[in-house]
């Protein structure tokens, strides 16, 4: 039995494999790595496909100086729209065009540290309203928000919270210097302590290791996170990172694979970038991946849902709502 076969039948028997297994695993042969993160996927999560949209609630002149992200306003890009909070009627239009479409989960994702109490009250009526006049589950991203904060997000129907770590805390400091990793493991312990369910993931392709990516999968993994987005760098003209060379759908396989031997019972989702790779993230939804981030992205174009409907079946997978 080769070291992969020998890690898989230790996850299947419900054992947690650690760093040095998974960095081991990392440069076993694709193939069989592919075939094992399948059926470790087929086993414990069966075909269900976790399917989510976000809309751009609140836009650009973002103080963070996140160095991939062309909302900042830190750098010049060609993102130059910037508007306040969407009104209600705007958030609610968008969930039921989404809703219409079979998505099951729509995000309000906003621009800035985070949400001043006004807006988090705005936020929580929009809420109230999506939630009273269609079926799809609100999740939200709105920045370093305390607990109080979620509570009243929670109570007004969202329930899930997304704040990425996205990467690992050695490699932090050199993606972000205006907050810290700490302060966003502190988000997610106080949105989960509000009774929100917590989503959380990265970016690969910062100029990280991979044992900085395996070090962000562990991470969300000891804080119980079960949606994990894993998004692809689009490098950004006028960023930081606009030189940085894109993942190749190999190298993404490969790390989509290893998260699903780290998480095997998670939703495992691509995000932003996957219509950089040729296959729109085939290969990966056949290396253990099991959920996605549709539509457009914050400021970039991404896969339409009808698209990645049509490919979510044919992969035999069936669209529902998975890990809460």
């Amino acid at each position: 039995m080769n070291f992969t076969e020998e890690m898989k039948d230790r996850v299947l028997r419900g054992e947690q494999i650690g760093r040095q297994e998974a960095l081991r695993l990392l440069t076993e042969p694709l193939d069989g790595l592919q075939k094992a993160a399948e059926e470790i996927r087929r086993k414990v999560c069966g075909n269900g496909f976790d399917l989510c949209t976000i809309v751009n609630a609140k836009c650009g002149r973002c103080s963070e100086d996140c160095k991939y992200c062309a909302q900042s306003a830190s750098y010049r890009t060609s993102c130059e729209e910037s508007y306040p909070l969407l009104s209600t009627e705007e958030l609610l239009a968008g969930a039921k065009h989404n809703a219409q479409q079979g998505v099951l989960r729509y995000s309000i994702v906003t621009s800035g540290r985070r949400l001043s109490d006004v807006e988090v009250e705005q936020v929580c009526g929009s809420i109230r309203r999506i939630r009273e006049e269609t079926s799809i589950e609100v999740c939200v991203s709105l920045g370093l928000l305390d607990e109080t904060q979620f509570r009243r997000i929670k109570a007004a129907g969202a329930s899930r919270v997304h704040c990425n770590l996205e990467t690992s805390a050695r490699y932090f400091p050199s993606v972000c210097t205006t907050h810290t990793y700490e302060e966003k493991i502190r988000t997610l312990q106080a949105a989960k302590r509000a009774g929100l369910s917590i989503c959380s993931g990265g970016i690969l392709g910062l100029g990280e290791t991979m044992e900085d990516r395996i070090d962000m999968v562990l991470a969300v993994r000891e804080l119980g996170v079960k949606s994990i987005p894993v998004n692809l760098l689009n490098p950004i003209p006028g960023t930081p990172c606009e030189k940085n060379e894109p993942l190749t759908n190999e190298e993404a396989c490969r790390c989509v694979a290893v998260f699903r031997f780290l998480v095997p019972d998670a939703s495992i989702r691509l995000a932003g970038g996957r219509g950089l790779v040729g296959d729109k993230g085939l290969a990966c939804f056949q290396s253990g991946a099991n959920a996605a981030i549709s539509g457009d992205m914050l400021t970039t174009a991404g896969i339409t849902v009808e698209t990645d409907k049509e490919m979510i079946h044919a992969l035999g997978f069936e669209v529902r709502r998975c890990n809460g």
